[in-house]
């Protein structure tokens, strides 16, 4: 995997020098070079892209790791690479299977590719699964919150076990959290625990109604127990999950 990465590095940063040498020149066939070489630069950016890209997220897109460090996101990197690896590992197998859907609706909106480790929280990739409180499918949504997003809820029909369906509403509503609170740290705090649980923490703490991902830690002893661990293994997921065998952890082909 070096050489192709180098070999592409290489030979995008000699364009880009002999670029501007005929830039500075200003010669004919200097214009022309830099006229031309737009498709060249192009296919390298790209082999670059695809040599370096991580299995959810690439320097292209919004990305949910904002690099605020915690002993908290700490704490579950290491359990999801020691006591819980096996199962970590095969939540991310589970997870190839809507990977595309899911990954291309994110993109689509704008939003970080990483989200998709909300899922992987919630249920584990099991469009069927149902909690003790009554929350149903991949995004675990409550009736009354699946309705006020456009699925349809009832006895013949439960759109919430519908993977497309749920996540287009699960995106509505993470999207429409990222604009009241304007960090996915607290965007995905207020879908675990409530907008109101939130509002009122950042309030107390910040005397602020919005805040930075870096404010989620400063609130978060007056957040829901599940909550204050919900957030962090978020971030720990995603860090594992892009890039498993950074963390000693091998996939399957």
């Amino acid at each position: 995997m070096a050489f192709p990465l180098l070999g592409a590095a290489m030979g995008l940063a000699t364009l880009i020098a002999g670029l501007e040498r005929a830039q500075f020149l200003g010669t004919a066939a200097g214009v022309e070079q830099v006229s031309d070489a737009g498709s060249t630069i192009g296919a390298l950016t790209t082999n670059l892209a695809a040599i370096t890209g991580s299995r959810t997220a690439t320097s292209s897109y919004a990305t949910l790791d904002s690099g605020v460090e915690s002993p908290h996101i700490d704490r579950w990197i290491t359990r999801l690479t020691t006591s819980l690896r096996g199962d970590f590992q095969q939540s991310l197998q589970r997870m190839e299977k809507y990977e595309g859907m899911i990954t291309a609706k994110l993109d689509a909106r704008g939003m970080p590719r990483e989200l998709i480790y909300l899922a992987l929280i919630e249920s584990n990739f099991n469009p069927t699964a149902k909690s003790p409180v009554k929350a149903v499918g991949l995004w675990q949504f409550m009736s009354a919150t699946a309705r006020q997003f456009g699925l349809s809820v009832g006895r013949k029909v439960d759109e919430r076990k519908d993977p497309a369906k749920a996540t287009d509403a699960a995106l509505a509503y993470l999207d429409q959290l990222h604009d009241r609170f304007g960090s996915w740290y607290l965007a995905a705090a207020a879908y675990n625990s409530g907008q109101g649980t939130v509002s009122k923490a950042l309030r107390t703490v910040t005397r602020r109604t919005t805040g930075t991902d870096a404010d989620f830690f400063r609130i978060l002893p007056r957040l829901p127990k599940e909550t204050q661990e919900y957030v962090p293994k978020l971030i720990a997921s995603a860090r594992v999950g892009s890039a498993p065998e950074r963390y000693g952890l091998a996939m399957a082909d």
